[in-house]
C-alpha cells in the first residue's frame, strides 16, 4: 500500500486533488483509500440524540453503524494518542491512500510522498525546505517555470498527468 499525502495552505484545493485522483486512480483499477483530518475542534460524525450517539454518551468507546451500503466505525480516541501507522491500519487492502491534514504525523515520514498543492511561489519554496519527498506539485500555482526537477501537474486542469505520476513512480514499482 502507497501512501500520499496532499499538502499545502487553506483553501489550496488539497480536497479537490485527492478527490480527482480517486476519480482517475479508481478508473485505471486501482482500490483508494482516503484519510481526512478534520480541524474543527468540535465536530463530531455522530448525530447528536440517534442511537450511535446514545450509545457514545453511555460509555462505548467504539461504536459500529451498518446501513444497506456502508458501515461506520465511530471511535472514542484523542487525536494526540493516534500514530499514523494507526489509521493507514484501517485502510488495509487499498492499493493507494491519500492523507489530507495530519501534517505532524506526515511531514518527517520519508515514506509518504507527498503532493503539494500550492498558490504562490513562495508556497513552493516553502515546500522544498518542509516537505521530502515531494512526488508533485500541483495546484493554481505552475511550478513549471521555476525549473525544479519535481514535476507540475495540475489536477483540476490535467487529472490524468498527475495520476500518471502517481501510477509511474509508485504504483507500478
Amino acid at each position: 500500500m502507497r501512501v500520499i499525502a496532499v499538502v499545502g495552505s487553506k483553501k489550496s484545493g488539497k480536497t479537490t486533488t485527492i478527490e480527482k485522483m480517486i476519480e482517475e486512480l479508481t478508473k485505471r483499477g486501482y482500490k483508494v483509500a482516503a484519510i481526512k483530518h478534520v480541524s474543527e475542534p468540535n465536530f463530531t460524525i455522530d448525530t447528536a440524540r440517534k442511537d450511535t450517539w446514545k450509545f457514545a454518551q453511555s460509555g462505548a468507546k467504539t461504536t459500529i453503524s451498518v446501513a444497506a451500503s456502508e458501515v461506520a466505525t465511530i471511535e472514542k480516541v484523542q487525536l494526540k494518542s493516534l500514530s499514523l501507522e494507526t489509521l493507514l491500519k484501517k485502510c488495509r487492502g487499498n492499493d493507494v491512500v491519500f492523507v489530507e491534514g495530519l501534517k505532524k504525523l506526515v511531514v518527517t515520514k520519508k515514506n509518504v510522498s507527498k503532493i503539494v498543492v500550492v498558490k504562490s511561489m513562495k508556497e513552493a519554496m516553502h515546500a522544498l525546505e518542509s516537505f521530502k519527498p515531494i512526488l508533485a506539485f500541483s495546484g493554481p500555482y505552475s511550478t513549471e517555470a521555476l525549473g525544479f526537477e519535481i514535476p507540475y501537474a495540475d489536477a483540476l486542469k490535467n487529472p490524468e498527468k498527475l495520476a500518471d505520476i502517481i501510477e509511474d513512480e509508485l504504483l507500478k514499482k
